[in-house]
């Protein structure tokens, strides 16, 4: 296989190397669960890809929502320019899944707007891994969702070399077959044409616009080329090629027949069941429903919602688990998880959410009981598919720690900047103490930022300050999008000094101007004052030399002191890095324009990657459909104010009104 090749300016730095080395040994030695516990801009993503390097396997990088996901697509394909970086997201712009709310007889259909780009990103993914090892793929939690059999998919492929004898006719109905359409007019992804002696078949997975063109004369095949769709100009010269289908989803003819077979045989039990409970509408819905479908499938090979018999097109036995993603990769893979602290319970809560929703259409007859086993997998099925697993994250749980034969540190930063110095001062007078710590810091150019617990007390301090001629403003989830982004630009060039929130400790808030945190009820119990918030809140102020956090409380809570312990241990191994190796932390200065500059790029590149995809997606002239794609971009644009991912957002903004200036709303 082609070597896994880190390309970038930067070496490894810091305790990026034992890191790095230490993590490639477990691997290697068959450890089965490892963290990399790394601090704020230690530059963990680096780390990943460097680990990569070393072990030399396919790896699946899994992150915990689309836009991270996206940032570290960016990222890995910077750093893995030759080899195989995939992209493997949720396909939907938009999506209602099917469902059925008894108590109002309400059924609400399945319906989606089917990102078309995205798509063929998740076909390359698939392609890349049976055709090669050098792959790396980026995938939200939806990799644990079911996906056609790998199996199916591989043995369905076409292949075509030189010399053959091709009949065209015989090759149309092979590739409709593996649901490709002929179009002899319009070569579009999935499609193929015949032309007397010249046959083009453009493949859903290919990344450049490329496609096959094949050469007959007297049906030998004399010439496989591949070719550009846009311009024309033919790439490579090739003696073989296989296509692959243009779906996962494929069933060949013969299996189709047993297995529409077996589905008959469910309905009739089924309808059967419903009508001796005296169900009698519900069985009528099943047995229409159910036979439209049958009939389908007999006739295309494919119906709508084909998704919901994968079981018995498998003839998988009831709860035996679907194939995902997982499945096409081979068993030596490496997973890396980012942010595992969020991703891994968000993995292990998808089964139950997803089956809540299909008891119901299952219990009043819109979809057959094997429905139930088109499912994310469970938790303990994920891991029985995991060969070999790295947590990467700030704050480790204990179930991750506990499942790890090492945990490895990463606390020093490339900058030599240390963890914030944290005090603890008692809340009585507290204001006073906090206006006397933001003069300080407005004197030094420097920016504060004040976390309460709750939006009134939010409101209220804002006041308060405002009384006293500072410069603040508050933010928390009622503040509009749009106004999110201008208030921390605000911030970040120095209109507003301080910056009062609830909850402003999620990863991507870079904000090196702040040099001050005041956290507000420090010693409450609860999520926000957690041990791993705590310790994500005071990394907020790493980003500075001066960075300070006081916390403000009447007694010390278990959280507060596992925080400021943890604060105080890696920062004495900063502080001892940083006087072996002579470097003195500075904050970076640069000009807050330049630094806008670059995060505002940063985030419109990374926005490329969806907002581009959409909108080739859509077409923009028909109303319904332009009316469609802006209504997902606005509610990508308030995830991203969500997760507080501003600049994101923006872009995002950018990208709305772009449209409804040149097309109308």
């Amino acid at each position: 296989m082609r070597k896994f090749v880190v390309e970038s300016p930067y070496e490894l730095s810091g305790d990026q190397g034992p890191a790095v080395q230490k993590l490639a040994e477990g691997f290697l030695r068959g450890d089965r669960f490892q963290t990399l516990k790394g601090v704020t801009g230690s530059g963990k993503t680096f780390t990943m890809a460097k680990i990569i390097e070393a072990v030399q396997r396919p790896t699946l990088v899994i992150s915990h929502n689309k836009t991270l996901s996206a940032q570290l697509f960016r990222e890995f394909k910077t750093f893995f320019p030759n080899n195989a970086v995939e992209y493997f997201v949720s396909y939907y712009d938009y999506y209602q899944p099917e469902a059925y709310v008894p108590a109002r007889d309400l059924y609400i259909e399945k319906d989606a707007s089917i990102n078309k780009e995205i798509d063929q990103m998740k076909m390359a993914a698939t392609y890349s891994l049976m055709e090669r090892r050098d792959v790396i793929v980026i995938a939200t939690v939806s990799c644990i969702y079911g996906l056609g059999m790998p199996e199916l998919y591989k043995s369905m492929r076409v292949h075509i070399e030189k010399g053959q004898t091709l009949d065209p006719r015989a090759l149309a109905l092979e590739l409709a077959q593996v649901q490709y359409k002929r179009n002899d007019m319009v070569l579009e992804r999935g499609t193929f044409r015949i032309k007397g002696d010249v046959i083009e078949i453009y493949p859903p997975y290919m990344e450049f616009d490329e496609a096959y063109r094949i050469e007959l004369d007297w049906e030998e095949v004399v010439r496989i080329r591949r070719f550009n769709v846009v311009s024309g100009k033919f790439t490579e010269e090739l003696d073989e090629t296989t296509v692959y289908p243009a779906k996962n989803f494929v069933v060949p003819q013969s299996e189709l027949e047993s297995a529409t077979e077996r589905i008959q045989k469910e309905m009739e039990a089924r309808v059967e069941e419903l009508r001796a409970q005296k169900k009698i509408l519900e069985a009528e819905r099943l047995k229409t429903r159910v036979t439209y479908d049958i009939e389908m499938m007999k006739e295309m090979g494919y119906c709508s919602g084909i998704e919901n018999y994968s079981a018995p097109i498998a003839n998988r036995a009831p709860g035996v688990p679907p194939a995902t993603l997982l499945h096409y990769f081979p068993d030596d893979f490496l997973c890396l998880i980012d942010e595992a602290h969020v991703t891994v319970p968000q993995i292990g809560a998808m089964y139950e959410g997803d089956r809540s929703r299909k008891q119901n259409l299952v219990d009043f007859g819109f979809r057959l009981p094997s429905a139930l086993d088109n499912r994310p997998l469970k938790a303990d099925e994920f891991w029985k598919k995991i060969n070999q697993a790295i947590f990467v994250t700030a704050t480790p749980r204990p179930e991750e720690v506990k499942l790890s034969t090492q945990v490895v540190e990463q606390i020093i930063r490339p900058t030599g900047l240390l963890d914030p110095i944290v005090e603890v001062r008692p809340s009585e007078g507290q204001m006073e103490d906090i206006y006397k710590e933001v003069r300080e810091r407005i004197e030094k150019g420097e920016r504060s930022l004040i976390l309460t617990l709750t939006k009134k007390m939010a409101e209220d301090l804002t006041d308060y300050l405002l009384g006293l001629n500072l410069k603040v403003k508050y933010i928390h989830s009622e503040i509009d999008t749009f106004e999110r982004v201008e208030i921390l630009k605000a911030l970040r060039t120095g209109e507003i000094d301080v910056l009062i929130g609830i909850n402003l400790l999620r990863e991507g808030i870079d904000l090196p101007e702040v040099s001050f945190i005041a956290l507000l009820d420090a010693d409450k119990i609860g999520f926000l004052r957690s041990t791993t918030s705590l310790i994500q809140i005071i990394g907020r102020a790493a980003r500075n030399a001066e960075g300070k956090v006081v916390m403000y409380a009447d007694r010390m809570s278990d959280a507060m002191k596992e925080a400021i312990d943890e604060t105080r241990r890696r920062r004495s191994i900063q502080e001892a890095w940083n006087a072996e190796h002579g470097i003195t932390p500075k904050t970076i200065k640069k000009a807050v324009a330049d630094i806008l500059e670059r995060q505002e790029q940063d985030a419109k590149e990374t926005a490329a990657i969806q907002l581009e995809a959409l909108k080739k997606s859509a077409n923009l002239m028909v109303a319904k459909e332009r009316k469609k794609l802006i209504e997902a971009l606005k509610k990508e644009m308030s995830d991203c104010a969500e997760r507080l991912e501003y600049e994101q957002a923006a872009a995002i903004r950018d990208q709305i009104i772009d449209i409804e200036k040149t097309y109308g709303k």
